[in-house]
């Protein structure tokens, strides 16, 4: 019998799996004796960057609460140590603009945005959780006109401080960490100089992570420049791919995956998840890991879907998936503290001679102690940046032997978790029989894609709740007149892509109405068109929808006003790209008495235009009806046109926006069926010609 190169291969790759397999079993020691690793900050997530938690604030409040749980409850899910939240800019920052606190130098409010009630349920649940804060973009204003927020440093650090402060006496919340500008260019002086006025202003306790990109960027300016090392704290470091730089270590400073995972929260990424939150430390000496987003809370298919640590997208129903992620989170954070100290490499850090890697902790008082072991064999490109091909990681004995201050304890808990993968079962944070220590000494069996939690700790426990509602489509009709919102909130499911959204008092007997606010082009994050492009775009509801009406009734009024207003359907884009939106989006200028149809948000492919007649200083109401290759739209119940537009994109969501940044009020807005749109159609016609015929019966006599 003859062995072709194929089978000698297959034989040379068995042996080798044989040969560290689970017949030979590795001993690994985990050993305080010649002192302790760096200390350990914390697994968080990141709401922002931007606009991840939009959905969340509209889920009924049983179904909230729940999620919430999941999130930051101690000893419950996932049980995040850290939140990190942007600082809105009025700026497209990923999945959706985020309201800034200070639309223009004179304006002041921190009642806008969500951030500040997620973090209050966070500390509601977590009193120790940590906040840590970061802007993605700037108001315009900031910059004096330009697109550089750094062009006054003191303008820019005094624009943050208001932001740390309203926090602390609105709310009472405490921030313990803010950032520079997320991924991009950062400027030494501005940093030295938010240092000294956050201590002049009494945040000397708020610590500066830098600069939220990539390790040389700040690395080699700490090390030339001691007055900026003594102004950064922390250096964070974004999708590091487990790595760190020598140079990163010999600055002395702790080292953060201050933005992580970024990963579709199947198995695939969950496994991605257990991995860098064990080999950030044991490869990169990274101690803290931020997931980017905390809950991917915000429609599809907007950038990255559900790369969150679980998924809420539908409020309207309550329905929210507990994903890997979670789970695999709670395999650190139920059994540590921020303040813990990690053990020495090679005496309880390391990987594994099997492939995967393990991480052990110790409380200060050294009377708690916790190792967390993982054997992921999925990679994941955009979890590990560059991709690395698949891990070799074969079934492996793991002999743990205790020294040191660890010698004499008995036994471990254990908790287990299981990746299933190629139609089998996941099990997820399963508690499992102690493992019984004898002279310090104990073994287990691990498999692939396998979590295991070794620690003394009794406290751990797997929440859960009643599944949810079902899923459900966004419902139709849908319609919202803007009365039940708080002033300053921003309509809970319209996402705003660009330009900022939020309820205002009508000045007449018309309640509550949702106003446009953002007055000029914001210092943007999106490296795209943004400069050029100065519209407000606001999506919602199903990107499915294909035939569709939507209406809306809009006012511009004179003051910074923009110039015209839209309502659009089968929208296509958003995220960094809105600037370049398709669709089909019908644009009325009142001032002009002129209307235009475009297939896109820029207006450069053009389908038709003309005269209007509508009311330059009072509402218009704007609707619009898309049928196959047929639109038709209407002003105050009149119709502008009924025309074929083949080219149109097949469908998308439902938008509202300006065509330049400037106010513009919008109410009364709906969005229903394509068969009752023409109904409705017909209706405002017939009032319309109705009105017409008793404004004209009822014309005063002149002389």
């Amino acid at each position: 019998m003859h062995l072709t190169a194929v089978s000698l291969a297959f034989v040379a790759a068995l042996s080798s799996a044989l040969a560290v397999g689970p017949w030979r079993a590795t001993t690994y020691d985990f050993d305080d004796s010649s002192g302790l690793g760096r200390q350990y900050d914390g697994i968080g997530g990141l709401s922002g960057g931007g606009a991840t938690s939009k959905l969340l604030v509209n889920y009924p409040e049983k179904e909230r609460n729940e999620i919430l749980d999941y999130l930051f409850k101690p000893n419950f899910g996932a049980s995040l140590q850290i939140l990190k939240v942007e600082i809105g800019g009025d700026a497209q920052s990923t999945d959706g603009t985020e309201a800034s606190h200070m639309h223009n130098s004179w304006d002041e409010n921190y009642q806008r945005g969500y951030e500040w009630w997620l973090m209050v349920e966070a500390k509601k649940r977590n009193p120790n959780i940590k906040l840590y804060c970061l802007p993605w973009g700037f108001p315009g204003w900031v910059g004096q006109g330009s697109r550089n927020p750094y062009q006054v440093p003191e303008v820019t650090a005094d624009y943050i401080i208001r932001w740390i402060n309203g926090a602390k006496t609105v709310y009472g919340l405490t921030m313990d960490f803010v950032g520079i500008w997320n991924e991009r260019p950062y400027n030494s002086t501005y940093i030295k100089t938010l240092r000294k006025m956050l201590d002049e202003r009494g945040f000397s306790n708020v610590r500066i992570v830098a600069a939220d990109g990539k390790w040389p960027n700040i690395v080699s300016d700490i090390l030339a420049d001691p007055s900026l090392a003594s102004a950064v704290d922390y250096i964070g470091c974004h999708y590091p791919g487990t790595l760190s730089t020598d140079d990163a270590l010999k600055t002395g400073k702790q080292l953060w995956a201050s933005e992580d995972y970024s990963t579709y929260n199947d198995e695939v990424g969950g496994g991605c998840w257990a991995r860098i939150l064990n080999k950030n430390y044991a490869v990169g000496r990274m101690t803290a890991t931020i997931s980017w987003n905390l809950i991917a809370s915000y429609y599809n298919p907007l950038p990255f879907f559900r790369d969150g640590l679980m998924t809420a997208v539908e409020p309207w129903s309550g329905n929210y998936n507990v994903d890997t992620p979670i789970w695999l989170s709670a395999h650190t954070t139920q059994f540590t503290q921020v303040g813990w100290k990690y053990l020495e490499h090679g005496a309880g850090v390391g990987l594994l001679e099997g492939g995967g890697s393990y991480v052990a902790l110790v409380s200060p008082d050294k009377k708690d102690f916790t190792i967390i072991v993982e054997t992921m064999s999925h990679n994941h490109s955009l979890c590990i940046r560059p991709p690395l091909p698949a891990y070799d990681v074969v079934p492996q004995t793991m002999n743990i032997q205790l020294k040191g201050s660890f010698a004499n304890i008995k036994e471990l808990n254990v908790w287990y978790s299981k990746l299933g993968f190629d139609g089998q079962q996941s099990i997820m944070f399963q508690k499992k029989d102690a493992l019984q220590l004898k002279n310090g000494m104990g073994s287990a069996s691990l498999g692939m894609d396998e979590v295991y939690t070794f620690t003394t700790v009794t406290t751990g426990d797997k929440g859960q709740y009643d599944a949810p509602p079902p899923s459900k489509s966004f419902p139709l009709p849908y319609s919202d007149n803007f009365d039940s919102y708080a002033i300053s909130e921003e309509p809970y499911n319209l996402a705003p892509q660009t330009g900022s959204l939020e309820a205002v008092s009508s000045n007449s007997a018309r309640g509550k109405i949702a106003r446009q606010t953002v007055l000029q082009t914001p210092a943007y994050w999106c490296r795209t068109a943004s400069d050029t492009i100065n519209k407000s775009l606001t999506v919602i509801g199903n990107f499915n929808w294909s035939d569709i009406y939507v209406e809306v009734e809009a006012l511009v009024g004179k003051v910074n006003a923009t110039d015209g207003v839209f309502v659009a359907a089968r929208v296509q884009n958003g995220g960094c790209q809105s600037y370049s939106a398709k669709g089909i989006f019908f644009f009325v200028f009142p001032a002009q008495q002129y209307y235009i149809i475009s297939y896109d948000l820029a207006r450069t492919q053009q389908i038709s235009s003309g005269a209007v007649s509508s009311e330059v200083m009072d509402w218009n109401k704007i609707s619009l009806l898309v049928t196959g290759t047929t639109i038709q739209g209407q002003v105050n119940g009149k119709s502008v046109f009924n025309i074929q537009a083949p080219k149109m994109t097949k469908n998308g969501f439902v938008a509202i926006g300006t065509d330049t940044y400037g106010l513009a009020d919008f109410d009364n807005f709906m969005i229903t069926t394509a068969s009752d749109g023409r109904r409705i159609m017909r209706e405002n016609e017939e009032r319309a010609h109705a009105k017409a015929k008793h404004t004209l019966y009822f014309e005063p006599e002149k002389h």
